[in-house]
Order: C-alpha cells, then structure tokens, then sequence
C-alpha cells in the first residue's frame, strides 16, 4: 500500500486524520516560523530538531534516535493516540516529512502516510491555509514502542554492504568527497553507491509514479527480496530514500546515524571518488 496522499485524498479524509506539519530547513531558520506563516487547518507542529531527534553529538550523529519519552510527550501533546491515522507534510519536497513517516513507524505506529508534495501541493489545488500559533489539541493516549522498525548500527554497515545494496541519499558531489558543507570529513562509506534523493522527485516535489522509481532501482540491481540499506548525512533523506524504495515495493533499513555518525570515530574507513 503506497504510504503517499495528495493534497484532494487528504481533504476528503480530513476528519477522520490527524495531521502534523514538519517544515524543517537544514541550517534554519526554525520550522515554526514557516509554521505560522503557513500551515494546514488544525495541523500541530512536530519539531524535528527535537522532537524527531536526539541532542546531536555524543558519536551518534546529527540527528540521532530521540529518546522514546520524548517522541511520545509529542505525540501525545499533537493528539495521538494507539490506531490513530496520522499525515505528516512539510513544505513540498517530503524529505522532513519522511523522517517523521519513519521514525513514527519506528514508534510503532502503523497508519502513517505523508501528504505527497506537501503544503505546496495543498495550496496549489486552491485548498486554503492558516496562520499564526498552533492550535491545543486533546492529549493522547500513544504509546512509543520503539525498534518497531529495524535499523543498522554502525557496526552493521560494511556488512549490509557486502551482503546487499548500501544507498548513500546525499548530493553525488558529497558522495565523491569533493565537497562537504556540513560534517567534518568529506567521502562515503566504502560499498555505498550515491543515489541522490532529488532523483525520487519530479520538478513538483512529488514523488515520481511507482514504475518509475521501480526502474530507477532496478539501475542499481535492486528489486523486491533486494537486501537494501540507506543512509545520508544524518538520517534524514536517508528515509526519504526508504520512502521512495517502499512505494516501488522494497523495504529499506535505515541507519540513522548516517555519515555524521560514521566519521565521528576516525577508526572508521572512508572512501571518496564515484564508485563504492
């Protein structure tokens, strides 16, 4: 079942759905800016610095795992309960909205799909927007289950790569180590192959049509039984990735400390140039 809904289906729906914005910039500013100055009709913001994520540092990468009681008193505080149908969005391109898709499966929360193109495709179908704070929201009841979904530690990358496909989600310029604007090392993971997230979407921000993203993976040997692992910089569009795999009918593993993480202990090898 495709875990994307446009921007009519939603409207349709939603009654019957919570919703939870995600606009997220890398680098800043803070999301609820762009939340207030745009957002879906009852949507809650969700943080993704820290509500999605752990306190970075420590050798676990940028955005690492949150702790359990901290995804939940967010959850809760949006208003959601066990069984509850959750949409996640951010401003058009899905890849924050991808890391709370994953992660709130990671929680154990099985109805969780994301609004495809996000609140761009929402306005662009005329549906109207609000502004200014968030509103309250009844508390819920949820309760965090995490490891729901599976993960790869560090320890187990090398070995995901010899044993199948390991994808690196970030710019193929990062992946090469010709540049690095973020962490301090510059390369990939040696066995990774570089396939860009961008390359998931169309020039909307959607996700491309489930053939065509079938073909796009069969380009690296991947199809369905394919032994699939993603990561990025740190955990975000890694899960984007996994988003992408999962409506083309593959299930991907994430690691998601992701390069951040891996480059925190120089033991670790690097790789740099265009192949794995």
């Amino acid at each position: 079942m495709s875990a994307l809904i446009s921007a009519e289906a939603l409207a349709a729906c939603f009654d019957s759905v919570i919703v939870l914005d995600v606009q997220w910039t890398l680098g800043g500013p803070p999301g609820i800016e762009d939340y207030q100055r745009a957002h879906l009709p009852g949507a809650v913001y969700v943080d993704l610095d820290s509500d999605l994520a752990g306190p970075p540092g420590g050798g676990r990468g940028r955005h690492p795992l949150p702790d359990p009681e901290v995804l939940e008193g967010a959850l809760r505080r949006s208003g959601v309960d066990d069984g509850s149908a959750v949409v996640v969005y951010d401003a058009q391109t899905s890849m924050s909205a991808a890391r709370a898709w994953w992660l709130l499966r990671w929680a154990g929360l099985s109805d969780v799909r994301v609004l495809d193109g996000g609140l761009a495709a929402w306005r662009a179908v005329g549906l109207s927007v609000e502004t200014g704070p968030q509103p309250e929201r009844p508390s819920g009841s949820v309760v965090v289950r995490p490891g729901s979904l599976p993960v790869l530690s560090a320890a187990d990358v090398l070995g995901a790569a010899a044993a199948g496909v390991l994808m690196d989600a970030r710019a193929s310029e990062r992946y090469r180590g010709e540049v690095e604007p973020i962490d301090p090392v510059a390369g990939h993971i040696p066995g990774a192959v570089s396939a860009p997230t961008t390359e998931n979407l169309d020039a909307d921000g959607r996700f491309l049509p489930a053939a065509r993203l079938r073909e796009r993976f069969a380009a690296y040997g991947i199809g369905p039984g394919t032994a699939v692992a993603t990561y990025c910089g740190s955990g975000v569009t890694a899960a984007h990735e996994a988003l992408a795999l999962h409506e083309a009918g593959i299930e991907a593993v994430l690691y998601p400390g992701s390069w951040s993480e891996w480059v925190s202990d120089p033991a670790r090898p690097v790789a740099t140039g265009p192949t794995p």
